[in-house]
């Protein structure tokens, strides 16, 4: 894919196949905001048709799905995670956000907290961040030098510590794959002039000052640092049953739409279905709803 305007989701979708440039992947779809409204009207139909699904995947309990979310900071995480989602049923989705690890969490491998918070098959969990944080932040912090681990660990090059990293995650994620569970992996990609704008709305509306730290702006100031660790992770660990959606994340509600296409198409995909009822079953049914109509 090249730079330009998107069509629809497939456009975002990275399987592995050949190589992964982010500048490839526009920041911004160039739709005209007038068409807003008809976004917002498709991501509301998408809800609509994400809950009947959900629905039925509950029911059955065949697999679970895993939906992670990675972005830079002011991405619209939060915000996408409530209007996408906000139509499905709370009781068949979890949402955990992955912060600094704690003391427990850095004393165990790094994929040990993602493991604790995998669904139960037939649920949804979304992460806010990831276990992929352990291949960006770490790498752009270098905070792998400073492990409790063995040599044989650590004692190696980046390129050659993150390789093992990326080969480390598709197969993870291969297992869950084989073990009844599909992931979705979404990269909000943000322009770092959005990002600036989005930044200054954080501190003039006093209604998202907490949302603003001074941290985020040292953040910022590793953008290219970031930007070639999310590159090199992407490309690194998009699989044919676990790609990337890069979505451009400058226009909110077209990201939205988009994101919530990519759900849909991978629960269509995986075709949930309410249990068959055995004719032992229905004539249980049938002698319990007689029951009912004569009491």
């Amino acid at each position: 894919m090249g730079k330009g305007i998107l069509v629809d989701i497939r456009d975002c979708r990275f399987d592995g196949e050949g190589r992964f440039r982010i500048g490839d992947y526009p920041t911004n779809a160039k739709e005209e905001k007038a068409k807003s409204d008809e976004y917002a009207a498709r991501t509301a139909a998408n809800r609509e048709r994400m809950a009947q699904l959900q629905d039925k995947l509950y029911a059955e309990g065949r697999e679970g799905l895993v939906i992670l979310i990675q972005a830079m900071d002011a991405a619209g995480k939060d915000s996408t995670i409530r209007h996408v989602m906000s139509g499905v049923n709370p009781q068949g989705v979890d949402v955990y956000s992955f912060k600094q690890p704690s003391h427990e969490e850095l004393a165990h491998d790094y994929l040990w907290r993602a493991v604790r918070h995998l669904p139960e098959r037939g649920k949804i969990a979304l992460f806010n961040r990831s276990y992929y944080e352990d291949v960006l932040v770490v790498r752009v912090h270098q905070m792998q030098k400073g492990y409790k681990m063995p040599d044989r660990c650590t004692g190696m090059d980046d390129d050659e510590f993150f390789s093992k990293r990326y080969r480390q995650i598709r197969d993870f994620e291969e297992y869950l794959w084989e073990n009844g569970y599909r992931v979705l992996k979404v990269f909000l990609n943000v322009g770092k002039d959005e990002q600036r704008k989005r930044f200054l709305e954080r501190i003039d509306n006093p209604t998202k000052n907490w949302k603003f730290s001074e941290g985020d702006l040292r953040e910022r100031a590793l953008w290219p640092q970031y930007m070639k660790a999310y590159e090199a992770a992407i490309d690194g660990t998009a699989t044919k049953h676990a790609p990337w959606y890069v979505i451009p994340a400058d226009q909110k509600w077209f990201a939205r739409w988009l994101i919530s296409e990519a759900i849909v198409a991978e629960l269509e995909e995986m075709d949930p279905r309410y249990p068959e009822v055995s004719d032992d079953q229905r004539a249980s049914l049938m002698q319990c709803r007689l029951q009912l109509t004569e009491q």
